[in-house]
């Protein structure tokens, strides 16, 4: 037993048991380098990951290689999800030494934590693609003696390239809206959905811009681009089709094959992407994912007692990759009768796992119209014998062995997952989702906030995300219920933000409140989920429209200054960034001078416009006031007059 066992997080407890002497992240690991005269190895992962399972399992369970690391290395292993702002910066310098990014991350430090050598996962032995961690740790451990001065140059030259450069103020304008939107609309897969090739990431930031777009011109390349995606991501071995939610990415570009972890920032981004696009579209399948996720959500990622959890792990066990989730025809014949099996095999498409051909990922090839038209049966039929076939395969998958959930409440990724439900509950007019993202929205507050200090998790101070995610919950908290005492707290949350984070020099938020390993960082790139910089853009112009300070709609022009021409070079990873952009100009007030629960307050939460800020009045006055720019029109006293209202936009 190591130093992990009394670790909050999971996966550094899961560790634990290793013969590997590891530390967390502490100065006590850094101090006992510079007395012991010995480099550090970092790694970090996170108990969703399956390769980093895959590395445990091979290397650091490994005999020779635990014996290698503890005479030559201080080891430290961190939780990415824990520390982020630690991981993100490691990943900066391994990609900047040519070696990609990812998990497990695996970097050797000198005892000033400068990374001088570094990689994502390598096995114990030599393998034609990639050397064997046994031969690393031997050479970088000779190299730290015998070539110290050569290692320190490079991690000196290394760290100095990571310094972030000034970011030159950009003009600001519409048409750089539609130039973003045609650049994103050249890396679409106009055959398989998404963006580029394998393996293939949600791009939710870009998703959304599209879908806004195509609201306000309902140009059909736009409109094709957007149902074309998330039709192929909902049809694929992407989505589970069984129990809700999204994997994390597909390492095909057809999305068959998914990386089994599901996130919770993955899955609150779809929420929204999916309930945009059916208030956009009027698809019902849109509607039927977006009610999946949230299942899956309330049975899995979610605290009863409110909060969300922040992931399901890929796997069992790292030697069957989507186990869990994967089925034999074998097991098909035995859960269903001769009907059910005859019409879940049309129904469903099955492709094989690499490491066994006979697991395969459910992927959907005939929906239940097109069986039904084929086969000359009634449709309600068909749906009857899906619905029933697929509830008996869930029960039996609902017996295996599960994936390990991790039931950390990170206050940013509750946040998010909070005003996904709170959009949902508003635009399907599911009361029980609203009151769950209220009491999950106190109990993060009550847990995460203290004496004016919030943190990411225990004993972690908040990063950016934190405090944005968290504030765009409490505003939407007020734009659902009207209670003034949630746009207090978002503003309170923006105020420390901006207090402790914004650049003063130059514009935009930092990540960190203080230098972590001598960087302060800020962009606009959406990966994996939207920026925080973005996404706080977005919330300044909202709390502008619901304060009427002007000093909040000025942070946010200057954070979009400051922020064009990285946006220009990021392309499609800058969606949400352009989102806001587009946001600036086309912002809708929307002041309800009626009750926040009555039938007006109702449509305007049901009705959808891209972007929109409702602020209610002090009475119950009978209407609603629509402001677009400097421009107020007629008071609306109904929910026709505000469809006629929005359509005529």
């Amino acid at each position: 037993m190591n130093r992990l066992d009394k670790e909050r997080s999971p996966y550094l407890r899961h560790a634990a048991h290793q013969k590997i002497d590891w530390y967390p992240w502490s100065e006590e690991a850094f101090r006992l380098a510079r007395e012991q005269d010995k480099p550090v190895f970092l790694s970090s992962g996170a108990i969703w990951c399956h390769w980093c399972h895959v590395m445990a399992k091979e290397c650091f369970e490994d005999a020779e290689i635990a014996d290698l690391l503890n005479e030559h290395f201080v080891c430290i292993k961190i939780d990415r999800d824990e520390r982020p702002e630690i991981d993100r910066r490691y990943q900066n310098a391994v990609s900047a030494m040519g070696f990609g990014g990812g998990w497990p991350l695996s970097v050797f430090l000198d005892v000033d934590k400068r990374p001088f050598f570094g990689g994502t996962y390598f096995p114990p032995e030599d393998t034609p693609d990639r050397p064997g961690f046994k031969k690393i740790l031997k050479t970088m451990a000779d190299f730290y003696k015998s070539r110290r001065g050569d290692l320190l140059e490079v991690s000196e030259k290394l760290m100095t390239s990571l310094k972030p450069q000034g970011l030159e103020e950009g003009d600001l304008s519409e048409a750089a809206v539609e130039a973003a939107l045609w650049s994103i609309l050249t890396r679409v897969d106009t055959r398989n959905g998404g963006f580029g090739s394998s393996p293939k990431f949600p791009a939710p930031g870009a998703m959304g811009l599209l879908i806004h777009k195509y609201y306000f011109i309902r140009m059909e390349s736009i409109g094709f681009a957007v149902r074309k995606t998330l039709e192929a991501m909902a049809k694929g071995g992407f989505y589970d089709h069984l129990g809700g939610g999204f994997h994390r990415y597909s390492v095909d570009e057809s999305w068959i094959i998914p990386h089994f972890e599901k996130m919770t920032d993955d899955n609150a981004w779809h929420i929204r992407n999916y309930i945009d696009a059916y208030s956009v579209f009027g698809d019902p399948l849109f509607k039927e994912v977006a009610e999946g996720i949230i299942r899956f959500v309330g049975s899995t990622l979610s605290d009863p007692e409110g909060g969300f959890y922040s992931s399901q792990d890929a796997d069992v066990t790292p030697d069957d990759e989507g186990g869990y989730f994967t089925w034999t025809d074998d097991e098909f014949g035995e859960v269903l009768n001769n009907e059910e099996y005859r019409v879940l095999n049309m129904h469903f498409g099955r492709r094989s796992m690499h490491h066994n051909p006979e697991k395969q990922v459910l992927y959907v090839s005939q929906d239940a119209a097109a069986i039904a038209e084929k086969e000359g049966l009634d449709l309600k039929k068909v749906s009857g014998i899906l619905d029933a076939g697929k509830e008996k395969l869930l029960r039996y998958r609902n017996q295996r062995e599960t994936p390990f959930i991790d039931k950390t409440f990170y206050t940013s990724l509750n946040g998010m997952m909070i005003s996904s439900y709170l959009k949902a509950g508003r635009v399907l007019r599911d009361g029980r989702v609203k009151e769950f993202a209220l009491k999950s929205l106190e109990r993060i507050r009550d847990l995460r906030l203290t004496d004016g200090q919030l943190f990411h998790v225990e004993g972690v101070k908040a990063l950016l995300d934190d405090y944005i995610y968290l504030a765009e919950a409490f505003l939407e908290a007020y734009e659902t219920t009207g209670e003034a005492r949630f746009l207090d707290e978002a503003e309170k949350l923006v105020k420390t933000c901006l207090a402790s984070l914004w650049d003063s020099d130059e514009g935009g938020f930092f990540d960190t409140e203080s230098e972590v390993l001598g960087l302060r960082l800020k962009n606009i790139e959406d990966v994996p989920h939207p920026s925080a910089n973005s996404i706080s853009i977005m919330l300044l112009l909202k709390l502008y429209f619901a304060t009427g300070k002007s000093e909040y709609h000025q942070y946010a022009e200057t954070a979009l200054k400051r922020f064009a021409n990285q946006a220009k070079k990021t392309g499609l990873h800058a969606g949400s960034y352009y989102c806001a952009l587009d946001a600036f100009y086309n912002m809708l007030k929307l002041s309800v001078e009626a009750a926040p629960g009555g039938e007006l307050a109702e449509a305007v939460h049901s009705s959808y416009y891209p972007y929109k800020s409702i602020v209610y009045g002090h009475e119950d006055r009978g209407f609603i006031v629509p402001c677009l720019g400097l421009k107020c029109y007629e008071p609306i006293l109904n929910a026709s007059g505000l469809r006629d209202f929005l359509n005529s936009l």
